[in-house]
């Protein structure tokens, strides 16, 4: 006799539920089922279930489950974990059919100004975080999820990958390490992962072994679409390796730093005003650009402070980073307007991209504006400016022509 059990119950949880199950020899299926939307969903619930332990290869059980309004994915989630647990083979599955909506391509060339960390054992939090329109949305499997839960959430956001309509986010997911990063990597990469999160990352060949594995994955399963990843700095020998992290494989496609983890290793306390982490972030936005990702600041920890947010913003921007993490949706308007060129930015940056293409349409290997020189970065930086504001809707895809007619 095997019992197995996964989720949650009580009175404040919500958006989930909790299943036990007891393998048994001969009984058959004796299925109770308790659930605040009995009335409406108790048939579906029950029916959900059977077909779940039919396709789990579970003839003979008990079965409970205590619904607080969970839907489908997430009963299916922790009625596999549940089963898993009792003793049910890895290979089984309880799948359900996968929305369109998350069929969603991303690309290499994306804003990435903020990713909304999403704790992967927590459905509560999935449903409605697109409402706040992050970039991305990293459904963490790693810090948010404890030890003995990990098989859970891996079931879980493993299904909310095929079921959460997360709009024009990106979906992402921090991995765990080590043998668990690689039962993570099974479980996600079939299911249209934007990009893959690495924690703690030292080394190149680290990145490479995950990259190496997810392609594996990808292949055997058929699918086009690549992985990307974004691995994370967490230490100072991962510092000191950045640059090689950052081009280990061409699907890097941003860097980012952990500083708690990061200042717990050389022994400093974090600050808010950031001192003893300068060094570290400026080598993580260097790496970043010497590899031609993307360079993005790691998070702030204090969610009630908005002004503190912005000036941390500012303060990444000017040091060159491109956008920040958000572990709360109040945070993520913030970082937008913080990583946004400024009025001032975007005049200057459309009269130097103008008068670096009046400079080649003439064939001159010289860019003036008025009587001053503009040097090759300065464009470069200047069409980066234009094109951001461009994306952001700041101007139109006109303005040459508004600029040329003294509109603007």
């Amino acid at each position: 006799m095997s019992i197995g059990e996964a989720g949650r119950k009580g009175d404040t949880v919500r958006s989930d539920c909790f299943v036990r199950i007891e393998l048994k020899d001969k009984v058959g299926v004796n299925l109770s089922v308790n659930s605040k939307v009995e009335a409406m969903y108790g048939d579906r619930i029950r029916a959900l279930i059977l077909e779940g332990l039919k396709q789990l290869g579970i003839g003979n059980c008990d079965c409970s489950v205590e619904d607080h309004g969970a839907l489908d994915f997430v009963l299916a989630a922790r009625l596999e974990a549940a089963a898993k647990r009792a003793g049910v083979p890895k290979e089984k599955e309880f799948l359900l059919p996968a929305h369109p909506s998350t069929l969603k391509p991303t690309t290499r060339e994306r804003l990435r100004r903020s990713r909304l960390y999403l704790p992967g054992n927590e459905p509560k939090f999935f449903l409605n975080a697109s409402l706040h329109k992050p970039d991305g949305v990293i459904l963490d499997l790693e810090d948010s999820v404890s030890p003995l839960e990990k098989d859970a959430a891996r079931l879980l956001v493993r299904n909310a990958l095929r079921a959460v309509d997360f709009g024009d986010c990106e979906r992402m997911v921090r991995i765990n390490q080590g043998a668990l990063g690689v039962e993570d990597l099974e479980a996600i990469v079939p299911h249209n992962v934007h990009v893959i999160l690495i924690p703690k990352v030292e080394t190149g060949e680290h990145v490479r072994s995950v990259d190496s594995l997810a392609e594996k994955i990808r292949k055997e399963k058929g699918l086009e679409k690549p992985c990307f990843l974004m691995p994370i700095i967490e230490s100072a020998l991962g510092c000191f390796e950045a640059t090689y992290i950052a081009s280990a494989t061409s699907n890097v496609v941003a860097l980012t730093i952990g500083l708690e983890d990061y200042t717990a290793d050389i022994g400093a306390e974090r600050t808010q005003e950031g001192t003893e982490s300068f060094w570290a972030r400026s080598v993580v936005v260097n790496a970043a650009r010497a590899a031609q990702v993307t360079p993005i600041d790691s998070v702030f920890s204090d969610v009630t402070d908005m002004d503190g947010l912005m000036k941390s913003c500012l303060e990444s921007k000017a040091m060159g980073f491109e956008g920040k993490g958000c572990i709360h949706p109040r945070q993520i308007g913030v970082v937008h307007e913080g990583f946004a060129p400024k009025e001032k930015e975007i005049e200057k940056a459309k009269k130097i991209v103008l008068a670096f293409e009046d400079a080649q349409k003439k064939g001159l290997g010289v860019v003036s504006l008025g009587s001053k020189m503009i040097d090759p970065p300065v464009v470069k930086r200047a069409v980066r400016t234009a094109d951001l504001a461009l994306k952001l809707g700041r101007i139109n895809e006109n303005w040459r022509e508004e600029v040329k007619d003294g509109k603007k």
